[in-house]
């Protein structure tokens, strides 16, 4: 005896994920830019406030030094860091972190005469000083170059 065999019943169609979607999908996938900070071109006085203690004395006598010798630079806050412009054009920055302190000069590497080897970094940007205590400061050293950094910075501007 021979069995029947029921056809296979036909699903109902479903909707896939590609059909119709919600506006909230539609929604671009590319990264969305980030809000401007809240401390963008406010005076850099807090900043030197907020400083961990240890930290501070260096940070002070760095910006009296940029004071010294470029007195005609100007200084706000940008990116959470104190930023010193000659015109419209960056000279250099100053930058606290948990350990140490960084001064950020702008500008070409090859124009920081530096026989000491104590400036870090080779970017076409700039160079840096990495500091931990005040008395590893070598103010005429920073004098010269802040000098340079400024000259630098009124040739681009």
């Amino acid at each position: 005896m021979k069995t029947a065999t029921k056809p296979a019943a036909k699903k109902p169609a479903t909707k896939t994920s590609a059909a119709k979607k919600s506006p909230a999908s539609k929604r671009s996938t590319a990264p969305s830019k980030p809000a401007p900070r809240a401390d963008l071109g406010q005076p850099i006085d807090g900043f030197f406030k907020k400083q961990p203690a240890p930290l501070r004395p260096i940070l002070e006598k760095l910006r009296a030094l940029v004071e010294e010798v470029v007195p005609d630079a100007s200084s706000s806050i940008k990116w959470g860091q104190p930023f010193f412009m000659v015109g419209d054009t960056m000279m250099c920055a100053l930058g606290g972190h948990k350990s140490h302190v960084n001064l950020i000069l702008a500008g070409p590497p090859a124009i920081y005469k530096d026989p000491d080897h104590r400036l870090e970094g080779a970017a076409k940007g700039g160079r840096h000083l990495k500091l931990r205590a005040l008395e590893d400061l070598p103010a005429d050293q920073v004098r010269a170059w802040l000098r340079t950094a400024a000259d630098h910075a009124r040739a681009r501007g």
